[in-house]
């Protein structure tokens, strides 16, 4: 009981990160827990004969209250008492270690798996986190290179205007001199 509240007590990340690692990688840990695997299947078997004791000791009881001779002295009454009391004490101590042993073992393994996952997500979220960055970094050097782009957009089309008034400005000139001259050009304007 003492080793579930350890479990399950609220200890900092870093301390239950650094107790469940030592516990699950840890040699003589594994020693001891194939120790104590071994020592449950005989608490199992313990369980087995506290079982068919204490059926055996209630089926006597019985017989004896109903038997012929019935239960004449208070002192064989009490014994019987007392062999079914020890027998169902000794069934539910035992069934119970057993019931902790299931208990213990897959709250280590959910807290075990609770440790690691928090794990991934830390260090999915740094990698978000570097990932975002770069991201911010690709995301400012695309607009410089949209704001330029768009810019040298505004100066070609600047120029486009620049060039079509220009040659509207010629041909006007053009058109002036050649009055001016008396000479017509054959040429067809666009």
């Amino acid at each position: 009981m003492a080793t579930f509240c350890v479990l399950v007590s609220p200890l900092p990340y870093a301390v239950k990160k650094r107790l469940f690692r030592f516990l699950s990688e840890s040699p003589v840990v594994a020693k001891i827990a194939y120790g104590l695997k071994i020592s449950f299947i005989f608490v199992g078997i313990l369980f087995i004969d506290a079982v068919q004791r204490m059926l055996r000791v209630t089926a006597e009881t019985e017989q004896a209250k109903t038997g012929g001779q019935g239960m004449q002295d208070i002192r064989t009454e009490t014994n019987y008492a007392a062999r079914k009391f020890y027998a169902q004490r000794n069934t539910y101590l035992t069934g119970f270690c057993l019931f902790l042993s299931l208990v213990l073992t897959r709250t280590f393994y959910i807290i075990l798996d609770l440790i690691h996952t928090q794990e991934e997500y830390a260090k999915l979220k740094s990698q978000n986190a570097i990932s975002s960055a770069d991201q911010n970094k690709e995301i400012a050097d695309l607009k410089k290179r949209l704001a330029s782009a768009e810019a040298k957009e505004r100066d070609f089309e600047t120029l486009k205007k620049q060039s079509k008034q220009q040659a509207a400005e010629y041909d006007r000139l053009a058109t002036e001199l050649n009055k001016a001259n008396g000479s017509v050009s054959d040429k067809k304007k666009d």
